[in-house]
């Protein structure tokens, strides 16, 4: 009798077709956690532009409104959220961003990293599975010339459901920030938590 294998290193595999949206929402409080740590940096997030180029259906382009006094938000595919369709990777940024803050496709996520910071002044985020640190590969073309200063890792879970958001259900995946901030000339890179934060930054009209 064959029996389903549920370790944990299993169930936090997502292995998407090769031709993917990679269509998992992200939950507004956990872009509202990153835009407090910013501000808490010390930015003045309200003077500031912020270019999302993997918008989805906007549920992280909302919170990044609420602090940025200006988002660009674009897709490569039309979810009829209204936002400009446009191959991120595929066109030159019209302008420099003082920030580009995104979850991009897994399997792009390196190349969503580096065009990000050849076009940012300030710095890049991404929100990406914590297994995304842990490759030879990622390493030798990504961290080792180029380590995000900070990686923020979220204390409680953060739910992303396939080509849906919701407030319910549970998952085994763990998620972080990495974050490449300019002007941290350390060469180091800090490692940090996000506290339990959902409950106060979570709101019952961020999944109507």
């Amino acid at each position: 009798m064959s029996m389903a294998n549920t370790s944990s290193a299993v169930m936090q595999q997502r292995i998407e077709p090769i031709d993917s949206l990679d269509d998992f929402p992200t939950p507004p409080w956990a872009t509202r956690a990153l835009c407090e740590w910013l501000a808490g940096m010390g930015y003045p997030l309200g003077d500031m532009t912020c270019r999302e180029p993997a918008a989805n259906r906007g549920h992280m382009v909302k919170p990044l409104r609420e602090y940025f006094g200006e988002v660009d938000a674009s897709d490569v595919h039309d979810y009829g959220a209204g936002f400009r369709v446009q191959d991120y990777l595929g066109c030159e940024a019209a302008s420099l961003a003082s920030w580009t803050i995104t979850n991009p496709p897994f399997r792009l996520a390196a190349d969503f990293i580096r065009q990000a910071r050849n076009t940012s002044r300030h710095g890049v985020a991404v929100i990406v599975r914590t297994a995304f640190l842990e490759s030879v590969g990622r390493y030798n073309t990504l961290f080792s010339d180029g380590a995000p200063t900070d990686i923020l890792q979220f204390s409680e879970r953060v739910v992303m459901h396939r080509g849906k958001l919701s407030a319910k259900g549970s998952t085994a995946t763990a998620y972080c920030w990495l974050i490449w901030r300019n002007n941290d000339r350390t060469g180091r890179s800090h490692f940090d938590w996000i506290g339990p934060c959902r409950k106060r930054l979570e709101r019952a009209e961020d999944y109507e």
